[in-house]
């Protein structure tokens, strides 16, 4: 497995286990934040009002399709399940429970797909 993936499988357990944990659901409550990723250290840019990192440095932008990368938060268009549904889309419905379920599912399903690549080239 090459360094970039284990990268990448850091970034996702990192998600994953904050998810788990109540984080995003304490940061919809207390802060009224509605993002996954941007809020947490997953973001290049977490605290860093002057955003100086593009999302293509990110380690995420690999999952976002080609049409939607130019959007401001590209992350938010990642397809979430087969439906093609996205954070975004969840937001926008105020549907976070939801959210929650499917970020959960996907995250899960990415982390288990990566670490079953044994050459670290896995198709997204």
């Amino acid at each position: 497995m090459s360094q970039d993936v284990r990268d990448v499988l850091q970034v996702l357990r990192f998600e994953l286990n904050y998810l788990e944990q109540g984080g995003f659901q304490r940061d919809r409550a207390l802060l009224g934040a509605e993002s996954p990723f941007q809020g947490t250290f997953a973001c290049l840019n977490y605290g860093d009002p002057l955003s100086p990192h593009a999302c293509h440095e990110c380690v995420l932008h690999q999952f976002v399709p080609v049409p939607e990368r130019a959007q401001d938060v590209p992350c938010h268009y990642i397809p979430l399940n087969s439906a093609g549904e996205t954070v975004a889309g969840l937001i926008a419905h105020n549907e976070p429970e939801r959210l929650t379920t499917e970020l959960r599912h996907w995250l899960r399903q990415t982390i288990a797909t990566l670490e079953a690549n044994t050459d670290g080239a896995a198709d997204f």
